[in-house]
C-alpha cells in the first residue's frame, strides 16, 4: 500500500444513496441523511427481529435480564456515537476553517447507525449460527456440492461471515423490494465492513467483507468514498478500512466483552468478587481509590456490577477517542494496523485481556451457552439439510410444500445453484431463534397445528 495515498475526510463522508443515486430529490426537514440510515434502521423488520436473537445467554424467560441481540446492537450505537463525537472535539481544531470540519461533523450520526446495522446479518443462535452453516458445507452435508460451485462461491460458503451477510441484506435486490436494499448512505455501508476484501482471502479466521454476489457493490462503494485499495500478488484487491470502522469495531468490542461479564454475574457464572476486581483493574491511582469509595457505599452486588461497568465504559470510550485521535494520520494512509483497543494505555489494555480471558475460559464454555451451540447448531443444519435438498430438487412433492413456506423475497428458483443456495442462507440468517426452532419442530413432526 504506497504511503502517497491518503483518504479524506471530504470524500469519506457522503450522503449519496446506494442504489437510488438516480432518483436523488432535494432534501427536507432536519433531519441529516445520516441520522435517516439510523431512523430507517430503528423501523426495519431485520433490525427488530433482533430482540430474538440470541447474543451469548440463552434467551432468557424469567425475570432475569440478558442481551440479546437487539439490545447489544442499541448499546454498541450509544458507545460509538461517544467514542465518534470525542474524536470529532479532538480534531476539528486541527482542519479549523477547512472542509474537513463539515464532514467530521457528522461523524457521531454515521457511526450510530453503522452500529446500528453492525449486526443485521447475523442468523440464530449467535456466532454458534455463523459456524453451524460453514461446517455445514465445509465438513457437512454439504460438502458434496463442492464440486458444482467456483472456488470464490465455495469460499463463500465454507467461510459464512455475518458482516458480510449484513452488508448484503442491505444492498442486495431482494424480489419485490426497491433497487439498492435499504438505500443507505454510501458512508454508513462502508462503515460497517471490518474485513473489507474477498472471502478466497479470509485465511483462517474465516473473516471477510463481502460475498462474491456484492462484490461490485464494495468495489463501488469504496471507489465513490475514495478508500486506498492494494493489489495483491495473486492479483486481488484488498482495501483500507473506512476510519470510521475502527470506531465501529471498538464500540462492538467494548460492549460485548464487558456486557458479557455483567450478564455471567447475573446469572452466577461469575461471583461478584472476581467482576469486582476485572473491572477495578482499569483503573489506577486517584481514579482506583475513587471506585472503591463509590462502591463501597453500595449493597446491592448487582448495583455494584453496574456502576463500575459504566465507569469501565466510560474510561474505554475516552481511550480509544484518544487512539483514534493519535493515530489518524495511519489510519487515513491505510497504515494503522491492528484495532483501536490495541492502541490504548497499557493499564486498560491489560484488563481488557483479563476481561476476555475469563470470557474465553469461564463464559462462553459454561454449560448454557455450549447448550445453545448445540442446539443451535443442530437445528440450523436439519433447516440446511431441509432447504437445500428442496432447491436442489423443486419438482419433488416435498419440495414443493417446503419451498412454498419460503418468503417470496428469496430467490429460490434463481439461475444458478448457488443463487438458490444463497436465498437459503438468506431466509435461514433472518430467522429468530424462537421462529427457527418453531420450524426444526414442525419439520420434525414434534409440533402440529391445532386440528
Amino acid at each position: 500500500m504506497s504511503s502517497r495515498q491518503v483518504m479524506t475526510w471530504p470524500r469519506l463522508v457522503n450522503d449519496s444513496r446506494y442504489g437510488l443515486e438516480e432518483t436523488a430529490t432535494d432534501k427536507v426537514g432536519v433531519r441529516s441523511d445520516f441520522r435517516r440510515d439510523y431512523d430507517r434502521l430503528v423501523f426495519s423488520s431485520p433490525f427488530r427481529r433482533l430482540q430474538n436473537k440470541t447474543q451469548v445467554f440463552p434467551l432468557p424467560g424469567g425475570s432475569i435480564f440478558v442481551h440479546n441481540r437487539l439490545t447489544h446492537s442499541l448499546e454498541v450505537s450509544s458507545v460509538g456515537r461517544s467514542i465518534a463525537a470525542e474524536v470529532m472535539i479532538s480534531l476539528l481544531p486541527k482542519y479549523n476553517s477547512r472542509p474537513e470540519m463539515e464532514a467530521l461533523m457528522s461523524i457521531g450520526e454515521i457511526v450510530a447507525a453503522a452500529c446500528l446495522a453492525h449486526d443485521l446479518g447475523n442468523p440464530p443462535f449467535g456466532h454458534s449460527g455463523e459456524k453451524a452453516i460453514s461446517t455445514f458445507f465445509s465438513e457437512g452435508d454439504g460438502a458434496d456440492l463442492r464440486k458444482e460451485l467456483t472456488e470464490s462461491e465455495w469460499s463463500d460458503l465454507i467461510h459464512f461471515e455475518g458482516n458480510a451477510n449484513a452488508l448484503r441484506v442491505l444492498t442486495h435486490h431482494f424480489n419485490g423490494r426497491r433497487h439498492g436494499g435499504f438505500g443507505m448512505t454510501y458512508t454508513t455501508l462502508a462503515s460497517i465492513v471490518k474485513y473489507p476484501y474477498e472471502s478466497t482471502i479470509a485465511g483462517k479466521k474465516s473473516k471477510f467483507g463481502f460475498f462474491n454476489t456484492e462484490r461490485e457493490t464494495y468495489f463501488k462503494i469504496a471507489r465513490e468514498l475514495g478508500i486506498i485499495q492494494h493489489q495483491r500478488h495473486d492479483g486481488k484487491l484488498e482495501f483500507a478500512r473506512h476510519p470510521l470502522v475502527y470506531i465501529v469495531e471498538a464500540a462492538d468490542d467494548i460492549c460485548y466483552e464487558i456486557m458479557d461479564i455483567e450478564d455471567a454475574h447475573k446469572l452466577k457464572i461469575l461471583p461478584t468478587d472476581q467482576v469486582v476486581a476485572l473491572l477495578l483493574a482499569f483503573f489506577e491511582g486517584e481514579q482506583l481509590e475513587r471506585m472503591k469509595n463509590a462502591i463501597a457505599t453500595i449493597s446491592d452486588p448487582n448495583e455494584v456490577i453496574a456502576h463500575l461497568r459504566s465507569a469501565v465504559i466510560s474510561t474505554l470510550v475516552s481511550k480509544c477517542a484518544e487512539a483514534f485521535v493519535v493515530n489518524e494520520e495511519d489510519i487515513m494512509h491505510g497504515r494503522f494496523k491492528g484495532t483501536l483497543l490495541k492502541a490504548i494505555p497499557e493499564t486498560q489494555q491489560r484488563a481488557y485481556d483479563a476481561c476476555n480471558n475469563v470470557s474465553w475460559n469461564k463464559i462462553y464454555c459454561a454449560g448454557e451457552v455450549v447448550d445453545i451451540e448445540l442446539a443451535g447448531n443442530r437445528i440450523i443444519t436439519f433447516l440446511l439439510q431441509k432447504f437445500i435438498h428442496a432447491v436442489r430438487f423443486p419438482e419433488l412433492n416435498y419440495s414443493r410444500l417446503l419451498l412454498s413456506k419460503v418468503p417470496e423475497q428469496y430467490d429460490v428458483k434463481a439461475p444458478t445453484l448457488f443463487g438458490r443456495i444463497q436465498a437459503v442462507l438468506d431466509h435461514i440468517s433472518a430467522m429468530t431463534d424462537v421462529y427457527a426452532l418453531d420450524l426444526y419442530r414442525k419439520l420434525n413432526g414434534q409440533s402440529l397445528p391445532a386440528l
